[in-house]
């Protein structure tokens, strides 16, 4: 039997712990700021879901493959609709509560559900391809290749399915800590290698053929006294740049490794559970408190930091041409500037909680509220503005918070041991790193959100 725990009480716990004296501090107020992006909202559409699928904290995201936006809701329903206009293209009703993805890809859709189905259908039509069933819970997005479906489920499991006939060709497994937060890191694949990281704190790579293991290094080891102490979570997507692989992970590390060892060429001690986006030169992650740092990709170095979210339960950012943009646990949309962390525009996309990653295509954002608003957003950045200024102290007056951000939630795995330290990569020359690493970030204290 599975037990879940609100991380946002587990925060609680452990702030306690550190000290009884200190108050847990509130999601921080939004401010009034001179928008300088212009953005413009294209469409919004209800795909279902409403207040079981927000309690839920599934892994419904949007995705987006010739010129089509795809989006599921738990109740089964799958659509796609045209990006630029939001016009309705198909819809397909399938008898099973969905719970991750759609992913798009080489022409197919692909959805996982809360029993361990694995759909695909036809992207232009919405036909049902296959379906295939793994044995236990999906709760991220897979991953598609012209020949295999990569899928990651509850169980540790990291599954290769055949792309055009859902058959599985490989399967491969890492340890389940006894505490997890709930939720599931969303599988990549680059040059033949599928990427995914896991609960116990490692990513691994194997081979997209074979399924065999080519590396597998720890991001962080279990410590502390307690199993809250010790949750080291990667439940969020690593990114690839060229031989470079990016990850972060929940109390833990944000580390560049070599695409083709594992070896780790640079890390810094930060948290995160909603992970990172890149772009060519730099990468941009969402701490577990809300602070948005954009940092060097060759050596980590910092170049800017943005607290003015914090603990507003932030999405993972996507990247835009001159911006990146996050949602957050109210339902807003904040764009900052790529190159000073200044919050350039700001849009209210409904009253509910973005949990997922949003899609992007060039300059358009499309976003999925938990209660299953899709929306989709387009900034039109100016040929010639001044620099902004970089994020400062000081703001004017707040308009009022009238919820706690909730955090994601953590489970108990039935019957498995703690992980244990996994060894350190062999030692290799690292590039020389600059500038000094960011103090480690520390859980969201919000507060638990209310039993249902």
């Amino acid at each position: 039997m599975r037990l879940l725990l609100p991380l946002s009480f587990a925060a609680l716990l452990i702030a306690a712990g550190c000290s009884k004296d200190k108050d847990v501090e509130p999601p921080a107020k939004l401010v009034d700021f001179p928008a300088t992006l212009p953005v413009k909202k294209l469409w919004s559409e209800g795909v279902g879901g409403g207040k079981k699928q927000i309690k839920l904290r599934l892994g419904l995201g949007p995705a987006i493959d010739n010129g089509l936006v795809f989006a599921a809701s738990h109740k089964g329903e799958i659509v796609a609709v045209a990006l630029d206009t939001g016009r309705n293209v198909w819809v397909k009703k399938l008898k099973v509560p969905i719970s991750a993805g759609p992913a798009a890809g080489s022409g197919i859709v692909v959805a996982g559900s809360s029993k361990g189905a694995v759909i695909a259908l036809d992207g232009a039509t919405g036909r049902q391809l296959w379906r295939s069933q793994v044995n236990s819970e999906l709760l991220s997005s897979p991953a598609i290749s012209a020949n295999v479906v990569v899928i990651r489920s509850v169980d540790g499991r990291l599954h290769g399915l055949e792309s055009r006939t859902g058959k599985e060709l490989w399967s491969v497994e890492q340890q389940v800590p006894r505490l997890s937060l709930r939720g599931t890191a969303i599988p990549i694949v680059a040059k033949e290698v599928a990427i995914s990281g896991f609960d116990n704190g490692k990513v691994m790579a194997v081979s997209l053929t074979t399924g065999d293991t080519l590396w597998d290094t720890a991001l962080a080891s279990p410590h502390g006294r307690t199993e809250l102490d010790r949750l080291v979570d990667i439940d969020s997507a690593v990114r690839v740049v060229g031989d470079n692989v990016f990850a972060a992970g929940f109390q833990g590390r944000t580390a560049m490794l070599a695409l083709d060892s594992g070896q780790l060429w640079w890390s810094h001690d930060m948290s995160s559970y909603r992970g990172l986006a890149v772009d060519a030169d730099n990468l941009y992650v969402t701490e577990s408190d809300g602070t948005v740092v954009a940092m060097r990709q060759r050596d980590g170095a910092e170049l800017w930091r943005n607290d003015k979210l914090k603990r507003r339960g932030l999405s993972a950012p996507i990247v835009t041409s001159t911006a990146i943009a996050i949602a957050d646990f109210q339902g807003y949309l904040h764009w900052l500037d790529k190159n000073t962390g200044v919050l350039v525009a700001r849009e209210h996309i409904a009253k509910q909680r973005v949990s997922n990653p949003p899609a992007g295509a060039n300059d358009t954002i499309v976003v999925l509220t938990d209660g299953g608003t899709l929306a989709a957003y387009r900034a039109t950045p100016r040929v010639s503005s001044p620099l902004a200024k970089p994020a400062t102290p000081g703001a004017p007056v707040a308009a009022p918070v009238t919820e706690p951000a909730p955090a994601p939630a953590a489970e108990t795995a039935p019957a498995a041991e703690t992980a244990p330290a996994a060894e350190t990569a062999p030692a290799a020359e690292p590039p020389a790193a600059e500038g000094p690493a960011p103090p480690p970030a520390t859980p969201p204290p919000a507060a638990p959100p209310p039993s249902s």
